[in-house]
């Protein structure tokens, strides 16, 4: 398929720009293309997974893919989306935001080669530029009366409580300049985004021609359109927050979750948009999942597709492996990072590690202080009609949990019924007590 065709059948393309010559232009191999990304936080989220998707199908169509880290622009800050303005990063914070997203497209890009994916940053030449200069060069190529009728600037010029600063409203003369500069040193004819930057795409082009003066350069724009779930609701989040590409912000286990979890609804959008798996592929396996959706194959080959797309093969084989032993119940096999990452939203209590040694503790006595219980009555009634594992292994009344139980030393896992879990954590509290109230009255001595 040409890049455009891919782009379709995935429901990935909103709108383009002079698309016959476009599609004329993208019929020559080695065509360059770029989308932007903004250092607002280190890390990048699946929100950001579409415009990296547009940069991964465009170089499967043998183009070079530019990624363009916003280390000026932003200093500024889009104001699409935006009710208000926000709030501006410093020059140090953005630099670490931009170096620390950079790590993220080696797994989703290939940089070598002759279509090798080249990673640039905007603060390299818009730190460059002087007022005077952008007024001349740049500012007479555009009209107050366009910029203004752009919708991000319209609804915060009507809002009386916020409006819009004079930085936010340049921010289209920057990347349209950029686009500019891609387009003098990088032979870039191809800007691809979200359809909410339609706009600024086209202001971008606009000056490319103008500063041709008549030459005929050529310049287009690709968006996607702004994805959301079947209800309606953005994609990105979970109850616990956004999902971001980087282990550090959302462990590989966790990211899992959230694909394997996708709705009946969802799963066939999810797998056309974000694996990469080709037509025939996702069909067929939608075709099994509506013959059969109870069994929820096209949620495990999603989960499995796109979590070995941003974490790799090792990171996939743990999560996998941590999700079984959450389903079963077999959970000492766990690594002590994988204990951490699937447990770490589960209900936990701490307790002092001195009360396991010797016979230990009961095991009623021990649920009896958690989450799974009211009461050592109920403890009792739930141990005794056998709903309770410890570490994996059903326990029955005369259970007693001792220091040899602890996980990598520090934990013990119960389980009550299916999905009924509750992390104990043990560590020397008395200890810990009495050297605090050392250091108080050392404190109060001196």
């Amino acid at each position: 398929m040409s890049f455009l065709e891919e782009l379709s059948w995935r429901g990935l393309l909103y709108q383009t720009t002079g698309q016959e010559e476009l599609a004329k232009h993208l019929s020559v191999p080695g065509r360059v293309g770029y989308a932007g990304f903004d250092p607002t936080n280190d890390s990048l989220t699946i929100g950001n997974l579409i415009p990296i998707q547009m940069l991964r199908h465009f170089q499967r169509a043998g183009h070079r893919p530019i990624v363009l880290m916003g280390g000026g622009t932003g200093l500024i800050g889009d104001p699409s989306g935006k009710d208000a303005e926000r709030t501006l990063q410093t020059k140090e914070q953005v630099q670490a935001n931009v170096d620390s997203q950079r790590k993220i497209f080696a797994r989703f890009l290939d940089f070598d080669g002759p279509s090798g994916a080249r990673v640039v940053n905007n603060a390299d030449w818009l730190e460059k530029l002087g007022f005077i200069e952008v007024l001349r060069d740049v500012g007479k190529h555009f009209s107050v009366n366009a910029m203004i009728q752009k919708d991000s600037v319209r609804a915060r010029l009507e809002s009386r409580e916020q409006g819009i600063s004079y930085t936010e409203f340049s921010y289209m003369l920057l990347q349209a300049y950029d686009y500019l500069h891609l387009h003098r040193t990088q032979d870039c004819t191809i800007q691809m985004a979200g359809s909410d930057q339609y706009g600024n795409i086209v202001a971008g082009i606009d000056l490319i021609r103008r500063e041709a003066q008549g030459a005929g350069h050529e310049a287009y724009g690709v968006t996607a359109p702004l994805v959301t779930k079947a209800d309606g609701k953005k994609i990105g989040k979970s109850e616990q927050g956004a999902i971001f590409l980087t282990a550090e912000r959302t462990s590989p286990y966790a990211y899992y979750q959230f694909w394997i979890n996708a709705d009946d609804a969802d799963v066939g959008s999810f797998l056309r948009w974000y694996s990469p798996l080709n037509q025939v592929e996702i069909d067929g396996l939608m075709v099994a999942h509506l013959a059969e959706p109870h069994k929820r194959e096209a949620q495990r080959v999603l989960a499995r597709e796109v979590t070995k797309l941003t974490h790799g093969e090792d990171e996939l084989r743990s999560a996998e492996l941590a999700s079984q032993a959450l389903f079963s119940g077999d959970v000492a096999q766990l690594s002590e990072r994988s204990l951490d990452e699937v447990f770490a939203d589960v209900p936990h209590s701490e307790h002092d590690k001195s009360s396991l040694s010797g016979d230990g503790m009961s095991v009623i006595d021990l649920l009896a202080l958690t989450s799974l219980a009211q009461s050592k009555r109920e403890a009792r009634q739930f141990v005794e009609t056998g709903a309770v594992l410890v570490n994996g292994q059903k326990a029955d009344a005369t259970r007693r949990v001792r220091s040899e139980d602890l996980l990598h030393g520090k934990a013990i896992l119960i389980k009550r019924g299916k999905k009924n879990w509750h992390v104990t954590r043990w560590r020397e509290l008395l200890v810990t007590a009495c050297l605090a109230a050392a250091l108080d009255a050392l404190e109060v001595a001196t």
